[in-house]
């Protein structure tokens, strides 16, 4: 099985809790998810794989460690998951971007696909996709089973900001080799699939629509 990964850093959890906050505005909301997303890309590619390289100090020449971010390609699942890039992008400037475009069928609660786009040779890059909120766990399943088929990456890893037990459970089962990264699983789903407590609609509260 998978594992679940909680960052519990004070500043995320400090983070998180002001965004929770119904009377968040648009631009505050959107302002701490890009400053959240920058912290737990610290915490998610603490293992990433370095390589020495020969540069040129002010005194004399050394070898040094470094990131090859052009390896790493961050998959928004649309539309919310874009909120999480620009704070990424602080810390791997390098990373290439795909996209996926899902939306949730009210009635089944079903995603359904309708865009679908990567870099090249994703067969040599690790990949992590975000989505602000694993709820059913549905939409994460069907972005991640779509990569597998379609790009076979090197590796795998899924972010969000909050998980509902439900989602973990569904995308554990269905992903045991993909690891997931959240700020906090929260209690449980309501009858529409939203997690409670929750913070509403991430997309909504992003954008400022309704």
């Amino acid at each position: 099985m998978s594992t679940l990964h909680l960052i519990d850093h004070p500043l995320v959890q400090h983070k998180l809790t002001l965004m929770r906050r119904k009377e968040a505005s648009t631009n505050s909301f959107r302002r701490m998810l890009g400053e959240l997303s920058t912290l737990i890309a610290y915490e998610i590619t603490r293992d990433m794989p370095l390589q020495d390289i020969e540069i040129e100090t002010p005194l004399e020449t050394m070898t040094a460690k470094v990131i090859d971010g052009k390896k790493l390609v961050l998959v928004s699942i649309l539309r919310a998951g874009n909120g999480f890039l620009d704070g990424m992008l602080n810390v791997v400037p390098g990373a290439r971007i795909g996209h996926i475009g899902l939306y949730r069928d009210p009635e089944t609660l079903q995603p359904v696909e309708y865009y679908f786009k990567m870099p090249s040779e994703m067969h040599e890059r690790d990949v992590i996709v975000v989505d602000p909120m694993l709820a059913t766990g549905n939409s994460a399943v069907a972005a991640v089973q779509q990569l597998k088929t379609k790009c076979r990456p090197k590796s795998i890893k899924f972010m969000c900001l909050l998980a509902a037990p439900e989602g973990v459970e569904t995308f554990q089962n269905a992903h045991p080799d993909v690891d997931i990264y959240t700020a906090a699983v929260d209690r449980q789903l309501d009858s529409q699939g939203y997690i409670l407590p929750g913070l509403g609609d991430a997309g909504d509260r992003i954008f400022g629509t309704k």
